[in-house]
């Protein structure tokens, strides 16, 4: 094998092209007209998502990773002994029930057998505290990496955060350094992150960036979990430190470009587009030649047999958890009545103890709860859909401009006025942490996009935290859930 040396820009020689196209960026070195022999390029092509969210089956706008696999393999020409890198700008978990109900453990399972690398840790991998991320980086066949989180007031990083790796692709040495998203600590629930501190990007890439490169690293990646804001404001240190590729997450954004001779990919989420970034190295010098990056749909791929099996084998388990029992409730609450109105959107607020106000709409609510026992499913029956929460800063007075006939709350009352749960006024300038849902935040005629247009998509489907409440409350026939409902109208 040949000896590479450290593949930047500083080595390239020639002149930059730099060609945007419909997300698809490139950058080439032109270095003239040479006699002798065409220098070989060996070549490194990145195959990347982000904010998967255990979107593991077909449907809602995805075709998902087993169609993704095989559209890889297939249109990218995906091998695994090829010069391929999978790799996830982290949020693997968290969204709908065949992921949440196993605490991510069914995405591990399909993103072992797909074959990532690495992942990012995003703030949605500590929904299940960060025992739950200790078990299932223990169950990854590959590492979770942030270099930006520090046990708190030290200098330390935890066990369940590894700042860098070097993987080795077809000859090339690949630097991969992690970074988590500097927002955690109010973008999962605080609790499960108070022991920890999430220090600054530049600090953490200037720390370990050097010690891949020493570690032996023939090109750079910068592995995060950050928006493109975030990583446009990254250019100049990661230019400084010889990075070429920076990939970003946790704001459900497609980028493809190439800016200042870094490379910048961000997958969209749900597994419903993937980053493509080509790196071209000659081989005798190790000079970076050849610099693409595009964003594609997951679109018109067959399915892999070997994810598909994979999913399948969760699908019939997630089933088989559906039955379990989460509460109990002596006499039926019908659609439409304050308990359960009431029941659901406090539900919502328990989930997250940061949201001053929910708000959704009775036509996502589309039946009542049966006396007996009450499952998983049951829950699944009032809440059908594959809505997610989503979490915005709204004026007092937008928040009443916002309300309609169909919108049923929690946090606040219409009845006497515009109230607090505590009886005082809604302040007309104070601003509220609001949970709604996508689809009423995807509808103009709600107000909410124009007044928050960079809302938060959780990805929490909005019937999780029903399901969570029910459990945390226990009741059973001796203790039904009829002695806990809320029947006081609040619209």
């Amino acid at each position: 094998m040949k000896t590479y040396f450290k593949a930047t820009r500083a080595s390239l020689g020639g002149t930059w092209t730099v060609m945007v196209l419909v997300a698809s960026a490139s950058v080439a070195c032109d270095s003239g007209s040479s006699s002798g022999p065409e220098p070989t390029e060996r070549t490194l092509t990145v195959l990347y998502t982000n904010d998967e969210h255990g979107w593991l089956e077909e449907g809602s706008g995805t075709d998902g990773p087993a169609k993704l696999m095989g559209l890889w393999r297939n249109a990218e020409g995906y091998r695994e002994s090829g010069d391929f890198l999978i790799l996830s700008g982290g949020d693997n978990w968290t969204g709908p029930a065949i992921s949440t109900w196993f605490q991510g453990e069914s995405t591990v399972d399909v993103m072992n057998v797909m074959g990532y690398s690495a992942t990012a840790i995003g703030n949605h991998e500590f929904d299940f505290t960060v025992d739950g991320l200790r078990a299932r980086a223990s169950q990854a066949t590959f590492p979770f990496l942030a270099a930006n989180i520090r046990l708190k007031g030290t200098n330390t990083s935890p066990d369940f955060a590894t700042p860098y790796v070097i993987r080795n692709v077809n000859g090339i040495r690949v630097g991969l350094v992690g970074l988590a998203s500097q927002s955690t600590p109010w973008t999962t629930f605080p609790t499960f992150v108070e022991d920890y501190d999430f220090i600054s990007y530049q600090a953490a890439l200037e720390e370990y960036v050097p010690q891949a490169w020493n570690a032996g690293a023939d090109v750079m990646m910068v592995l995060g979990h950050i928006c493109y804001d975030e990583m446009t404001a990254l250019l100049p240190t990661v230019r400084n430190l010889d990075v070429s590729v920076l990939t970003g997450g946790h704001c459900n954004e497609t980028v493809g470009t190439v800016q200042d001779g870094v490379a910048l990919v961000v997958g969209g989420w749900q597994f419903a587009h993937y980053g493509k970034v080509t790196i071209g190295i000659e081989d005798e010098t190790g000079e970076i030649t050849r610099l693409q990056s595009s964003v594609r749909p997951n679109s018109g791929g067959s399915p892999d047999p070997g994810v598909q099996a994979v999913v399948a084998t969760w699908q019939d388990a997630a089933a088989q958890e559906l039955s379990e029992v989460v509460g109990y409730l002596e006499n039926s609450v019908p659609n439409g009545s304050p308990a359960l109105y009431n029941l659901i959107t406090d539900s919502w607020l328990y989930a997250d103890p940061t949201a001053d106000i929910a708000m959704t709409n009775s036509g996502g609510i589309r039946q009542g709860l049966p006396e007996g026992d009450i499952t998983k499913g049951t829950v699944v029956g009032v809440l059908p859909f594959l809505n997610t929460l989503v979490r915005l800063e709204l004026t007092g007075s937008e928040v009443i401009d916002c309300l309609r006939s169909s919108i049923v709350v929690a946090g606040m009352s219409t009845v006497a006025g515009y109230l607090h749960s505590d009886g005082t006024p809604l302040k007309a300038d104070s601003v509220y942490n609001v949970l709604t849902t996508d689809y009423l935040y995807s509808l103009g005629s709600y107000n909410f996009s124009l007044y928050d247009e960079t809302a938060y998509n959780t990805g929490i489907t909005y019937y999780q935290p029903t399901v969570t409440y029910l459990g945390a409350l226990a009741t059973s026939a001796a203790d039904p859930l009829d002695r806990y409902l809320d029947h006081v109208p609040r619209r």
